[in-house]
């Protein structure tokens, strides 16, 4: 039972009840995020994608109370293969399609390496990395997830087909088909995402807890759809047919080799973008199940449970899927604690598909869209959107930087820039916080006053600044100095030549990075160089035996012995 991180059958009443509430809310998103990643009959394979990798990510994976499943950031990520590959002719054959030049295949290749990319983050112990994304990075990339959703929902929403389309496309598309002369619409679509959205944003909280609203649409809209909307009615009228689902693949989940022969390339870097994406979202999420659970996730053997998840569910051709935030709030609140509850999540869904699946080929496509609208909305992060500029124009701008770049160019390239750029600022901010005490503990022309006013300096040191006068350079660093810190050192060199003695003070750095301590150096060599005396004043051990091994001089423990070797030569 070890095997299984926080297995124990203490809670079972309580894992079962929050699995069994978990599973009613992920139904109408798995198939919602299936037919929006995949197009028209894609919806089934977001449900395969909920039963497996909710199933194997809790088996195996790091926090106990995690329901995972098709998220987002996921589904978006594989609306982007499928336009990367649509884009090089691969034909887009759904559902069931398994010829070797067909969409199906590729993209469940890539996903299989997507897991095995997770894997391998895992056992490499890359989870304590992945946490550090900044907030303002996460904040933009899903904000730009929640525009994307959006932005490629209209189209279904009206009842027009925007699979395989990219969100310039799809927009593009609907503005197209609106100005065409043939263009009628589809007041069937319409009707039924009216009352989809009708639901959703208006169902009151009372009821909502009982019976999530994008499960009440799909209970309520579909059979109405079956009644108002069916072909044969709208055909008789001679309106447009109502865009369904479609046939669903026969046999249910079923063990499927992708094709991993064709287009390679395209399937490792849609698999390294699966990876990172899923362990950022799978992370944060469990993050939040510590916070509610009171808990401690194991950010490692989690990576390790959703890439053995991801990639069961490319064999089985499920969707991929991460830590799923809604869902695991849910699944706490109704008394889910162990990862029993993500199991009979998987368990509950996967006896849905084989009683009622078949069932699945009436749900209009403007009733998943509208369901996606909602979620769409709630990824939005509007608390931090609204208000970033207030707090901090550099951080306004990573954000907004990052979910442009998600919207309009590529998700995991919108990640990586914003965390390159989020850490330059933050490498920047820490530098200028590590250099605030250099201008004023060097003085100049004589001037001491500003260290005659330092209560951190005791009186006898006080007395030898003022006996060496302005002879003296006394330069003080404080905290872990990193390679920002370098260049202010760098720049204050040159001063050594108009002192006769240099007094670098380091007695309150812990750490010393290797830039920096060539910087110091250079500046001792500096002081060599022209005749000058140093001293270099540490108390911390690994400081020291750093210095030493790069052959820096004048080394001293303390900055008193410092000062005085100084007054000793001055006054010699």
């Amino acid at each position: 039972m070890s095997l299984i991180h926080g297995f124990n059958t203490k809670n079972l009443r309580g894992d079962v009840l929050g699995g069994i509430t978990a599973a009613v809310v992920a139904l109408p998103l798995a198939l919602a995020f299936g037919n929006a990643a995949l197009g028209q009959g894609g919806a089934i394979y977001g449900l395969y994608g909920a039963i497996i990798v909710g199933f194997f990510a809790a088996l195996f994976g790091g926090t106990p109370a995690q329901v995972s499943g098709p998220t987002g950031p996921m589904s978006m990520t594989v609306t982007g293969v499928v336009t990367t590959l649509v884009g090089i002719g691969v034909a887009n054959a759904l559902p069931g399609s398994q010829g070797p030049g067909t969409l199906l295949p590729l993209v469940m290749a890539a996903v299989v390496v997507g897991g095995i990319f997770q894997i391998l983050f895992g056992l490499l112990k890359l989870g304590k990395y992945i946490t550090l994304v900044p907030y303002s990075v996460v904040s933009g990339f899903m904000s730009g997830i929640g525009v994307i959703i959006l932005a490629i929902q209209i189209g279904p929403l009206l009842g027009i087909d925007t699979s395989g389309l990219n969100v310039i496309q799809s927009v593009n598309k609907v503005f197209t088909e609106f100005g065409s002369e043939a263009f009628v619409l589809n007041w069937s679509a319409i009707s039924v995402s009216v009352m989809t959205l009708a639901i959703v944003f208006l169902t009151p909280r009372k009821v909502s807890q009982w019976v999530p609203s994008p499960l009440l649409a799909l209970l309520i809209v579909t059979p109405l759809s079956i009644l108002l909307f069916s072909d044969s009615s709208l055909a008789a009228k001679g309106l447009t047919t109502l865009p369904r689902i479609g046939e669903i693949p026969p046999g249910g989940l079923s063990f499927v080799v992708p094709n991993f022969n064709n287009h390679f390339n395209v399937i490792i870097q849609a698999g390294l973008m699966l990876a990172v994406l899923g362990a950022i979202d799978s992370l944060l999420t469990s993050l939040v199940a510590d916070n509610i659970s009171q808990t401690r996730h194991n950010s490692d053997r989690e990576l390790i449970g959703q890439g053995i998840g991801n990639a069961v569910a490319g064999l089985f051709q499920g969707l991929p899927g991460a830590g799923a935030t809604m869902r695991t709030v849910i699944n706490v609140k109704s008394g889910g604690k162990t990862p029993i509850s993500g199991m009979v999540h998987s368990v509950i869904l996967l006896i849905v598909l084989y009683i009622a699946g078949d069932l699945a080929s009436t749900i209009p496509n403007a009733l998943l869209a509208g369901i996606l609208v909602k979620v769409g909305l709630d990824i939005i992060d509007w608390r931090f959107l609204l208000r970033a500029h207030r707090l901090s124009a550099k951080t306004a701008a990573v954000m907004w930087g990052v979910l442009l770049m998600t919207v309009f160019w590529q998700l995991i390239g919108a990640v990586l820039v914003g965390v390159f750029v989020a850490n330059l600022l933050t490498i920047d901010s820490i530098t200028q916080t590590q250099l605030e005490d250099m201008e004023a503990e060097i003085p100049l022309d004589g001037e001491t006053q500003n260290l005659n006013n330092d209560s951190t300096l005791s009186q006898e040191e006080k007395d030898l600044v003022d006996k060496c006068a302005g002879d003296l350079m006394f330069f003080r660093l404080k905290g872990p100095l990193s390679f920002g810190a370098a260049k202010g050192i760098t720049e204050r060199m040159m001063l050594v030549r108009n002192y006769k003695v240099l007094v670098l003070d380091i007695t309150d750095v812990p750490r010393l990075g290797v830039t920096a301590t060539l910087a110091i150096e250079d500046m001792v060599q500096e002081a060599k160089t022209n005749s000058r005396k140093a001293f270099v004043a540490t108390s911390s051990g690994k400081v020291r035996e750093r210095l030493q091994k790069f052959g820096v001089e004048g080394i001293v423990s303390t900055r008193l012995e410092a000062l005085r070797s100084a007054a000793e030569v001055l006054g010699s």
